[in-house]
């Protein structure tokens, strides 16, 4: 199997993506999945490493990223070194990310020594929103999985909230990271851009618009994101398919640091699940 991490994506006046590639050598096209993290996600978080293997070792090539602006640096890419960055993210931004990463693989990407057939995204819980954006509006992809999706970005702005007043007169608000206990802040201009974007940024119309192969996996008792935001995607889209994970949480039994060599048991019924969907 071929490895190659910390690829640096560059652009003009843009910030780096910094990605992970894993695959097979073969003689004939290989399909590509690109993977999207969530919310205080990164590309090195817990059995990530291992759900890649599992996708190479299945015939595909797997390419997983930190969005440019989650907090990481090149130097350091696991959690979040630069709050500055973290506090200027946004969906505009991810979405961007997405076609950069895209455009590289359409135009020949240096690092893959393969020639690739099919193109594929993957996105967990707020990645799988972005997923299924760029899905949407982007005919290059030929299929979308979502895993523990939320459905709906606007809700989660409590836009009618003391706090909200709050970050609005402020300029920046903070949410804790219960894991690295560091404040990671958020400039207001997340929620400006979102309402500047906000029918392209409209999970319910990307869906409903979605004319591609849809998988939908959820973990039955997730505590972060309800099951009912999944059979809500699902509902949108009458092609869609829907998996529930029984007994299944947020990460499908994953957790960061991951130090097993093996993927938990839900996590690797959801990879399953995910190759023969796209087999």
């Amino acid at each position: 199997m071929i490895t190659k991490q910390n690829l640096i994506l560059r652009d003009t006046d843009k910030k780096p993506i910094l990605y992970d590639l894993y695959y097979k050598e073969t003689p004939s096209s290989i399909p590509l999945i690109i993977f999207c993290h969530g919310y205080k996600g990164f590309k090195d978080w817990g059995a990530w490493h291992l759900v890649a293997k599992a996708f190479a070792d299945a015939g595909f090539c797997f390419l997983k990223l930190n969005f440019s602006h989650n907090g990481g640096t090149i130097e350091q890419p696991i959690d979040f070194p630069d709050l500055e960055s973290f506090a200027e993210n946004n969906f505009s931004h991810e979405l961007d990310d997405l076609d950069r990463i895209i455009n590289s693989i359409t135009s020949g990407n240096e690092n893959i020594e393969q020639k690739i057939s099919k193109i594929s995204l993957i996105g967990h819980s707020r990645g799988g929103g972005t997923a299924l954006i760029k899905a949407e509006e982007d005919k290059r992809i030929n299929n979308v999985i979502t895993w523990a999706s939320v459905c709906d970005f606007k809700p989660r702005f409590q836009e009618n909230t003391p706090e909200f007043e709050n970050w609005k007169t402020k300029g920046v608000t903070y949410v804790e990271n219960s894991r690295t206990k560091q404040d990671l802040p958020h400039n207001f201009q997340f929620y400006e851009d979102f309402k500047a974007n906000e029918d392209r940024l409209t999970i319910k119309r990307a869906v409903k618009n979605l004319n591609i192969p849809l998988l939908i996996l959820h973990g039955e008792e997730d505590p972060t994101v309800s099951v009912k935001e999944a059979q809500a995607i699902h509902s949108w889209n009458k092609d869609s398919i829907l998996k529930i994970i029984p007994g299944a949480d947020h990460a499908f039994g994953a957790k960061h640091p991951w130090e097993i060599e093996t993927l938990p048991n839900d996590l690797d019924k959801v990879v399953r699940e995910t190759i023969d969907f796209l087999n």
